[in-house]
């Protein structure tokens, strides 16, 4: 029993192996390959206490392989040929675990192609982060990419169960016995996560008093103390990033905050958090309100000279002026139109040439040029681009807020019937 309780309860087959049934039910595509002798390279993605490390140990066994197991925190491409080198020597299909594949540079990713390519090798790498993100494209397109979902709560639940019962390899032994407020805290502690459950479960157990056997919720919050914080420098990183940006766009203030503080409680880098709310500013706000940039700017410059943890009262202010403000795409959509014509060649019309040099009246630069400023009202029709472009419109004011059409020259806003001359 010196091994930690959730090493002990690893599964020993598939029948013990829970969750993932999009993946391993009956007629799904991996259970007809491994009933039939086949197992491709495959790329295991998702989140701690999914089950990768034993998925891993149990599809080979299934093919009969001989197992290699490497860790890329801890191993690298001396390693690697090792294990290729080895591969030629034994009769057996070699398959090779890379634990933590993303921490492997560009360089140890692609000494592997070879070998799962004239197939020496059948690699299974595990990450926690998107392989799109942190995986090089040569090798994602020689594997099977297959994702894995944090466990429902009743499948965490049955598995503290067997834990708290089996006398094997669990805590039966012991005669302990959880309440359902244990069960359920456990099981809220876990997220997702069977490793954290069963950790949670074997601390609270340990730290019961001599001849104690019933294990409840306090006990089970004096082991733990708090809920662990599912969110990691990968996948979790963008997608709550994208659930906040989402949130403002969405005019919802409190899911606004909810996320921010999620970020800011899991230690997201501040400046990554203002820097996405500069964005928004203008591409999601834009002149509906032009004051949002301003406020987010501020809130950047706020949280240099401030510092956290004070300035996460800037970024909730900021982020709050965001949700609130009228929303309009029109800023992002007007560039993205004029991106494409501005890749052009066209020459700059004479007319808008530079004409403060010697010589440039000779070359006809200038010549044309109307001043607006000659002009009452310091406006005046003429054309500022290539003449092909001549009356293409890219900016197209939304109506939202501040964001009005106002006629040229005198910053009035134009009625709605002029706006549709």
């Amino acid at each position: 029993m010196d091994r930690p309780l959730a090493t002990r309860m690893r599964p020993r087959n598939f029948k013990e192996f829970v969750g993932h049934q999009h993946l391993l039910g009956e007629g799904k595509p991996l259970t007809k390959l491994i009933d039939g002798g086949h197992l491709p390279s495959i790329i295991l993605w998702g989140p701690p206490g999914t089950g990768k490390t034993t998925l891993a140990h149990l599809l080979s066994v299934a093919v009969g392989a001989d197992f290699q197991q490497l860790s890329a925190v801890s191993s690298g491409v001396s390693d690697a040929r090792r294990v290729m080198d080895h591969s030629k020597t034994t009769l057996f299909r070699t398959v090779l675990f890379v634990d933590e594949v993303h921490r492997w540079n560009k360089a140890q990713q692609e000494i592997l192609l070879p070998a799962i390519e004239d197939g020496s090798i059948t690699l299974i790498g595990a990450t926690t982060e998107n392989p799109y993100h942190s995986l090089v494209s040569p090798l994602l397109s020689r594997c099977l990419l297959l994702r894995l979902e944090p466990l429902e709560s009743d499948e965490i639940r049955g598995l503290l169960e067997i834990a708290v019962l089996d006398a094997e390899r669990g805590m039966g032994a012991l005669g302990v016995t959880l309440t359902d407020d244990a069960l359920d805290h456990l099981v809220e502690l876990a997220a997702g996560d069977a490793r954290a459950a069963l950790t949670a479960l074997e601390a609270a157990v340990l730290l019961a008093d001599a001849g104690e056997t019933v294990i409840d919720g306090s006990r089970v919050a004096d082991a733990v103390q708090k809920r662990l914080v599912a969110y990691d420098r990968g996948e979790n990183h963008f997608d709550v990033v994208s659930a906040f940006i989402k949130s403002m766009r969405g005019s919802d203030p409190d899911a606004s905050l909810f996320w921010l503080g999620r970020m800011i409680h899991a230690g997201e880098d501040p400046r990554f958090i203002v820097r996405r709310m500069v964005i928004f500013a203008s591409e999601d706000v834009g002149l509906a309100d032009p004051q949002a940039l301003s406020v987010a700017v501020a809130a950047a410059h706020a949280l240099e000279h401030v510092g956290m943890p004070e300035a996460r009262l800037n970024l909730a202010e900021a982020a709050l002026y965001l949700a609130r403000a009228p929303k309009s795409n029109s800023v992002i959509d007007a560039l993205e139109k004029a991106m494409v014509d501005a890749d052009s060649t066209d020459p700059v019309p004479p007319h808008l040439r530079d004409s403060h040099y010697a010589g440039a009246a000779k070359l006809g630069h200038g010549e044309g040029y109307r001043y607006p400023h000659d002009f009452e009202t310091h406006f005046v029709e003429q054309e500022y681009r290539p003449e092909r472009f001549e009356g293409l419109v890219y900016f197209e004011p939304s109506g939202q807020g501040a964001e009005v059409d106002v006629e040229p020259g005198t910053g009035v806003a134009l009625e709605e019937d002029a706006r549709d001359d």
